[in-house]
């Protein structure tokens, strides 16, 4: 709250270019939770696109950066004192899992995005496969509130069969006036919560899904027909409505919950340190603590920013010495791409929206079977899909051990939320694949003290 502001002029420095109101002023907006206008955008709907866009520059622009692009990051390398000193990459066309060659490093931050492709419906690229949390996974790592996936309300939904990354109806455009309808063109949201359908989004994700399985219909509407100039303020979603028939200006959108944002990840500190040394984790990867059980609309680009900077001065005050690598710790199981498809589809009917011990329970022994399809072909597909069986596993294993409902986990079967529960759920694997979980007391000083 404190750095932000300093965080974004030092983006706009750097040449982020934000929108702009009337009087050339920065234009602040609102968004789901929030209660006052204060969300910065960018090209209307593009404002991840322009931050990206900017940091990109920056960095092309540094002589003492070196960018290796179409790379994976396959494991950790730690040293004779179990600190990470460098990783293994996979470079697409050349190498393997052995050959590819080892990077080394003084320190390693893991920055790798989220991990929506667990699931079969999602607004994440397909390269969000959780990636650089299974690396910290593997090298000892705690991953914690990984039960916490927002489901963003506002999908554009496209049909059964769509797999992968879908088109996401922002929240900004309730945020000008768009009206959640039900099949039947009920405005439904004004009886459920005080800001309507500008309520947080495991309100509204939670109430579209009570209309989906009441009516047995697959979506609900979205009408944003009277939204003043939606092809000039939204261009990018006006597009991709366009894309599959449908004029916003005119018609209702079908919008259903797809995956969006992970608000756990890599336990960390407020300094972005794992508890392996030398391994930072920051952004989606990590689990910070800033957004609780349920992020606010737009506060992910700024925790990004802030806990990136945090990052940086640590890493400036404390830098280690290279240091050569010991044999690599990883848990030596490579599975089929063949069962990515199985692992979303049960993800998204077991550990979704909405979750009971019943759904949860039966997911996960669907994972302990798909995890017997093994593969000897390293490749991206099979790194990938490892990575997306260790997250679902931990995912479902949290949301099991949380009786309760907080934030974006909703429990059928406990419904409410409890006090008991106001403490933070670990996950960990050990050397043989064997997985545990501790609980972290919520007001430690040592965010890592209650681990084992």
């Amino acid at each position: 709250v404190s750095e932000g502001p300093e965080a974004v002029r030092k983006l706009i420095a750097r040449g982020a270019v934000f929108d702009l109101s009337e009087s050339g002023e920065i234009a602040l907006t609102r968004e789901g939770g929030h209660l006052r206008n204060r969300i910065l955008h960018a090209g209307g709907d593009a404002t991840g696109a322009e931050v990206s866009r900017a940091l990109l520059a920056a960095v092309q622009n540094d002589d003492g950066i070196e960018v290796l692009e179409n790379a994976l990051v396959i494991d950790a390398l730690k040293n004779e004192k179990d600190e990470v000193c460098g990783v293994t990459l996979h470079v697409i066309g050349a190498g393997t899992r052995d050959g590819v060659g080892q990077v080394l490093a003084r320190a390693v931050v893991v920055a790798t995005g989220g991990l929506g492709q667990v699931f079969s419906q999602s607004t994440n690229p397909s390269v969000s496969t959780g990636d650089g949390v299974a690396l910290a996974l593997r090298a000892g790592a705690d991953v914690a509130d990984v039960e916490f996936i927002q489901f963003h309300p506002t999908v554009l939904w496209t049909g059964d069969s769509s797999r992968g990354q879908q088109p996401l109806i922002s929240e900004a455009v309730r945020g000008e006036g768009a009206i959640l309808r039900n099949i039947k063109g009920e405005a439904f949201m004004k009886s459920v919560h005080p800001l309507a359908d500008l309520a947080p989004r495991d309100i509204v994700a939670k109430e579209i899904s009570r209309q989906m399985l009441s009516s047995g219909s697959k979506h609900v509407w979205l009408d944003a027909t009277k939204v003043p100039d939606f092809a000039e303020r939204f261009p990018t979603i006006y597009q991709s409505c366009l894309n599959h028939g449908i004029n916003p200006t005119v018609d209702l959108i079908p919008v259903a919950p797809a995956s969006h944002y992970a608000s756990g990840g890599v336990r960390v500190d407020l300094f972005g340190r794992s508890a392996i040394s030398g391994l930072y984790v920051c952004g989606e990867s990590a689990c910070t603590g800033a957004h609780g059980a349920n992020r606010l609309a737009s506060n992910s680009l700024l925790e990004g920013l802030v806990f990136g900077a945090r990052i940086a001065e640590n890493i400036a005050n404390s830098l280690a010495e290279f240091s050569e690598p010991k044999t690599s710790r990883s848990v030596e199981i490579l599975l089929d791409p063949v069962i990515r498809t199985a692992l979303q589809q049960a993800m998204s009917r077991g550990a979704g929206v909405v979750r009971s011990e019943e759904t949860l329970a039966e997911t996960l022994m669907t994972l302990q079977k798909l995890a017997l399809f093994t593969t000897n072909e390293a490749n991206i597909d099979s790194w990938e899909t490892t990575n997306l069986y260790y997250l679902a596993t931990a995912i479902v294993r949290s949301a099991l051990e949380r009786t309760e409902s907080r934030g974006s986990h909703w429990r059928e079967d406990f419904p409410n939320t409890s006090k008991e529960w106001e403490k933070r759920i670990h996950q960990r694997i050990d050397s043989a694949g064997i997985w545990s979980s501790s609980i972290e007391e919520l007001g430690v000083s040592n965010v890592f003290s209650s681990t084992k």
